[in-house]
Parts: C-alpha cells; sequence; structure tokens
C-alpha cells in the first residue's frame, strides 16, 4: 500500500498527537510509546491498559479493561501513572486541557482540568470519541452516526450530525479528522459539510482503529494487530 508504511509490531489501539508522540495498547493490555526510530520502533511503558488517548504536547491519558482512568506521568515522576477518579471505556487527549470520554452506558464525559473533580458530563451518547489539539471534538455512537461538537459554539445544539457512517473516530485537529467504518474502510474528513456532499475521502487500507496527530500524522491498525503510519501525503 503505497499510501501506508508498516510499522514492526503488534497492537489493539493507537493514539497519535504528532508525528513524536505515538502510543498503543496490545492484545495483553502492553503499553508501547514509539521511539521516532522505525529500526526499533517501541519502548515498553509499565502499566496495562486497554485504551490510550494521547495529545502533541504530551498528554498522555489510558483506561484499563476495569474502566479505570490513568493519566501519565512517567515524564515528570519516577511514577507511570496517576489514578483519575471516574469509570471510562474509550479516552481521547487533544491537549492537557483537552480531554474527552465515554462511560460503558455511552454517557460522555470532559476533564475539567481538576483532579479533584475531574469530570462533566456532556449531553448525548457516544460509543468512540475523538479530541484535537485545537479543541475540536467528534464522536461515533452505537448506530455509527458521526458528530461534530458544536456546544463551545451553541449550547442550544452540543453535536452536530455529519453525513457518513463510522464505528472509529480520530481528530488530531481540525483539519485533521479520520474515521474506520463497520467494515473497516479508512475515511478522512475533506474539511466540508456542505448538503449534498461527501464529507469523506476514502484511502487504501483497511483497519480497526485509527489515529490523527495535530500536524497531519495519522496511524493506524488492521485486525492482525499489524500497525501502518499514513505517508500518502508525502512525496512518493
Amino acid at each position: 500500500m503505497a499510501d501506508w508504511v508498516k510499522v514492526a509490531g503488534g497492537l489493539t489501539a493507537i493514539s497519535a498527537g504528532s508525528r513524536t508522540t505515538v502510543w498503543g495498547v496490545n492484545a495483553a493490555s502492553a503499553v508501547y510509546h514509539y521511539t521516532n526510530y522505525d529500526g526499533s520502533p517501541w519502548i515498553n511503558i509499565p502499566g496495562g491498559l486497554s485504551d490510550i488517548g494521547a495529545a502533541s504536547d504530551g498528554t498522555v491519558w489510558g483506561v484499563n479493561s476495569g474502566n479505570q482512568i490513568y493519566r501519565y506521568t512517567g515524564d515528570q515522576t519516577t511514577t507511570n501513572w496517576v489514578g483519575i477518579s471516574g469509570s471510562l471505556v474509550r479516552i481521547d487527549a487533544g491537549s492537557r486541557t483537552s480531554v474527552w470520554g465515554v462511560d460503558s452506558a455511552g454517557a460522555i464525559y470532559r476533564y475539567t482540568n481538576h483532579d479533584a473533580n475531574p469530570w462533566i458530563k456532556i449531553p448525548g451518547v457516544l460509543s468512540d470519541i475523538g479530541a484535537g489539539a485545537d479543541g475540536t471534538v467528534w464522536g461515533v455512537n452505537a448506530g455509527n452516526q458521526v458528530f461534530r461538537y458544536t456546544g463551545d459554539q451553541d449550547s442550544s445544539n452540543v453535536w452536530k450530525s455529519v453525513s457518513g457512517s463510522l464505528k472509529r473516530i480520530a481528530v488530531g485537529s481540525r483539519t485533521n479528522v479520520w474515521g474506520v467504518d463497520p467494515a473497516g474502510s479508512i475515511y478522512r474528513y475533506t474539511n466540508n459539510d456542505a448538503a449534498g456532499g461527501n464529507p469523506w475521502i476514502k484511502i487504501p487500507g483497511t483497519a480497526t482503529d485509527i489515529a490523527a496527530g495535530a500536524d497531519g500524522t495519522a496511524w493506524h491498525i488492521n485486525t492482525a494487530g499489524e500497525i501502518y503510519r499514513y505517508t500518502g501525503d508525502q512525496p512518493s
């Protein structure tokens, strides 16, 4: 696939904040951080997670199979993860101040930036969520419907429906949004919601999870756990 370069390793979930901030989790819940060197691409980080969110400013959050929530502190202290109260099944971080998650019932939560009372509930029901460095947030629900967050612009219309059918969504920024449909096809947002138009362009490849960074970076993993980095925006 000319659009993707395979990177050694095996993951079940992946998140990218930027070209140099890429994290993943494998089937055994082991956590990995990209070394920025494809010859030896991954370093194991102590801990066990089922989903992970990495931001361009280095912020990383994760949840485990028991829906417990953690923030990465390994770059600040000898304790790699600090537990945060709450219960989430999916999490994503756009920045230190933009962290979003979804619980097992589909309820949506936004981080308050205050650990003592960390979450505010946002109206709506989603199954996956993506948060960008610029505050952009998208989500998909169990029916594979696609939504973009508009609650910071119009409190009476918190989510705007966007045409398409996706089961996974990843957001690096307002202009770098990627998704995976129920059949595993990969789509990139065209930045045009215009009525009657198709806001998505299909990108070659099949995926089970997708990652998008603020700088245009994109990664995906497939059903076999194989890892790919997007190179379709670079000279062939």
